[in-house]
């Protein structure tokens, strides 16, 4: 089952930036993206696009009005104002231009101190004003090797979304990366390994929420079989849609899948 916005059948297909790119190269990549789009009308298919902070209002302006490109940020306080030194608010990021907010990536988690605690308030932060959050959970490879996957990620979500009521549940995105699957050193996840904990992930939050997402080393040789993953109604993609051309190929390649014909 595909998840649906107003009525019509989505595919989520997005891509974080990290820290890359310069302002001139998101402006380029933005521009370029945004005129692909206009001509290459894509149906079924929901773009985003997570550049760095200094880059998100540099790509607002690139993308121009009524793009089809929902931008988003990589984190976000949940505090809208305060003594909170090098943070950046909700509130600021709408500001800037922001769509979309990034929550609990497993980089932040591991790196910068993110607990379930901190992304549910930052999911409650999103949506207070407006934003769609994208809560990423994941688990580790001593998680997946001990047989906890499921019992692991299904606690992660049901941390950061407690207390949420169905209409704001209907406004979530979860993108499931398994730890180990992330990265230059991670092992890509075959589609048969992703079934049992997505069946998990189905049981609980598929028509409850906007999306469900994989992420974590996908590439043009393994994104068919990841939608082809009866939950999955989506991809967050990494370091292989950096490259506008090869975002370009993973978006025409999820508008062609037979799960939006069906």
């Amino acid at each position: 089952m595909t998840e649906t916005r107003d009525g019509v059948a989505t595919l989520w297909v997005g891509t974080s930036w990290k820290m890359n790119k310069s302002l001139d190269e998101a402006r380029r990549y933005a521009r370029e993206l945004d005129h692909y789009l206009r001509r290459t009308k894509l149906a079924g298919v929901q773009p985003f696009i997570i550049p760095s902070f200094t880059a998100v209002s540099a790509t607002r302006e690139a993308l121009g009005q009524d793009t089809p490109v929902l931008l988003g940020v990589q984190n976000a306080h949940w505090d809208d104002h305060g003594a909170w030194t090098g943070e950046v608010s909700v509130a600021q990021a709408k500001d800037a231009g922001a769509q979309l907010v990034e929550i609990g990536h497993s980089e932040r988690r591991e790196h910068f101190g993110e607990t379930v605690a901190t992304t549910r308030l930052k999911v409650a932060a999103a949506l207070a004003h407006g934003l769609v959050p994208l809560l990423c959970i994941g688990e580790s490879d001593e998680v997946r090797r001990a047989g906890d996957s499921s019992r692991f990620i299904l606690d992660q979500a049901a941390g950061a979304l407690d207390g949420l009521t169905p209409e704001q549940m209907k406004r979530v995105l979860i993108a499931y990366e398994p730890v180990w699957a992330i990265g230059d050193k991670g092992r890509p996840a075959t589609a048969e390994e992703m079934r049992a904990p997505f069946a998990e992930l189905g049981r609980e939050y598929l028509g409850r929420i906007g999306g469900l997402l994989y992420g974590g080393s996908v590439n043009v040789d393994n994104a068919a079989d990841l939608l082809g993953i009866a939950e999955v109604t989506g991809l967050f993609i990494g370091r292989a849609a950096w490259e506008l051309r090869g975002y370009l190929q993973l978006l025409e390649l999820a508008a062609s899948h037979p799960k939006l014909a069906g």
